[in-house]
């Protein structure tokens, strides 16, 4: 007996994405590929397929171990799904560069003057 599960249900339920209508829009997008094929949300999984999630700036590759047909908590997902992604390709999704200035709370939105400031210390003058 073989059990046919979408492939936007299995990324739900396997909790890759929040909700499954977030996942179906991925699917719709071309952001979710199913063994190197772009997947419609109504393509079916099985077991051994490799599927492939882009999100920005990498490719998330997962192995499919066993289809299941409803939602399950975070600590079964290791039986269900295994993650292929080099760990240096994870770091890439961390690795932000961040300029950020800060300011008392309450202290309101800046002025025309901090705002001048703000920019010739980022390198924003014009």
């Amino acid at each position: 007996m073989s059990i046919n599960i979408r492939i936007d249900k299995f990324l739900w339920a396997v909790r890759i994405y929040k909700t499954r209508s977030l996942s179906s829009e991925k699917c719709r997008k071309s952001q979710v590929l199913l063994n190197g094929v772009e997947a419609k949300p109504s393509k079916s999984v099985s077991e051994g397929d490799i599927i492939e999630i882009k999100v920005p700036p990498i490719v998330r590759k997962y192995q499919v171990l066993k289809l299941l047909g409803n939602r399950v908590g975070a600590k079964l997902v290791p039986e269900y799904i295994i993650e292929l992604t080099p760990e240096p390709e994870l770091k890439k999704l961390f690795e932000k560069k961040i300029n950020f200035v800060s300011f008392k709370p309450g202290s309101g939105r800046p002025t025309k003057r901090d705002r001048r400031m703000i920019n010739k210390f980022l390198g924003n003058e014009q």
